[in-house]
């Protein structure tokens, strides 16, 4: 056990959020002291929950409730409706847990999914989504995007553009810097000292030899050599097809995709409920379930808590790995 708990922001109350949270804390009790940044108001009616003053005050509680650090909301949680009134409280919960894991009060940051489109309608958040917004918090120019399960951790060069944009987004930069940030983390984060990297080519078959495209040739493979030159573990390009198989994933520590749907589709296919979305590049460990507000399942006691506790336990595995 880490000597200093995780901490859990509540992210849209309107969503799965409170639920999940209140499910995490049932499983994991004492064996992984949480507490969630939120008002338990809206946790689900009957929760056993503990209001703590610090967050050390949770190693001390949760074998026998879940350890609230309050945060006073103007409304209270309709399921499935965001309150305009309670965004800037959304934001806040995931300011003040970024405060506690930045002063060593929390050992991570798991964040429960926000709608950012409430934020943006009710508080005028700025910010494309969490990553962004913990970046700036961090004060970081550049972080990563990871989605891991026990069976693969995938990292997307390029994320949350259309697809007719990925090729021109995609330039050498980008990708080293992606590379090395990625390599970076699984030594600190995940204790692997000669971290593997699978990286995958952006066309069918990898261009073939440029009969099917160039980006390989041009792009991908330099990179790889510049790299390779300094030490580092690499394949590549892969055909994407080719790369995701038993086999070939006993191969690498983890697959740099070219784009979003390169890289979520076999992890979500090897593991739909159990992913973690990780952000590489943070000064602080930060975990989140892979989905989202599911306002349309909200309040009906029917939420999935696994990838949740997926990210809590992932966030714990990456504190202490940072700590030795």
């Amino acid at each position: 056990m880490t000597d200093r708990p995780i901490a859990l922001s509540c992210g849209e109350p309107a969503g799965i959020g409170p639920e999940i949270a209140a499910k995490a804390w049932r499983t994991l009790g004492a064996r992984l002291p949480f507490f969630w940044i939120g008002d338990p108001a809206h946790l689900p009616e009957g929760t056993p929950h503990a209001e703590i003053h610090a967050p050390e005050d949770a190693l001390h509680v949760s074998a026998r409730a879940l350890p609230v650090l309050r945060l006073p909301f103007p409304a209270p949680a309709t399921p499935g409706r965001p309150a305009a009134e309670n965004a800037a409280c959304v934001i806040e919960a995931i300011a003040r847990g970024v405060s506690l894991v930045q002063s060593g009060h929390a050992a991570a940051l798991c964040t429960a999914p926000i709608s950012k489109q409430a934020l943006k309608e009710g508080a005028g958040f700025a910010h494309p989504g969490h990553t962004e917004y913990l970046a700036h918090l961090a004060g970081v120019d550049r972080v990563v995007m990871m989605l891991a399960c026990d069976s693969l951790r995938v990292v997307p060069v390029t994320i949350h553009i259309p697809l007719s944009a990925v090729p021109a987004a995609l330039d050498a930069a980008l990708l080293e810097q992606t590379i090395r940030i990625t390599h970076a983390a699984l030594i600190r984060d995940f204790g692997i000292d000669a971290p593997r990297l699978a990286v995958a080519g952006l066309n069918p078959h990898a261009g073939e030899g440029g009969t099917m495209g160039r980006a390989e040739i041009d792009l991908i493979a330099p990179v790889l050599d510049l790299l390779r030159a300094e030490g580092f573990a690499l394949t590549g390009p892969l055909p994407a097809d080719t790369m995701f198989h038993a086999g070939a994933r006993a191969g690498y520590d983890a697959a740099i995709c070219m784009y979003h749907d390169q890289a979520l589709i076999p992890i979500k296919t090897l593991d739909f409920a159990g992913g973690v979305n990780v952000t590489l590049g943070l000064p602080f460990i930060r975990t989140s379930p892979d989905h989202g507000t599911a306002f349309d399942i909200a309040g009906q006691g029917r939420a999935d808590p696994s990838s949740l506790i997926a990210a809590l336990e992932m966030a714990q595995r990456m504190a202490r790995a940072r700590a030795s």
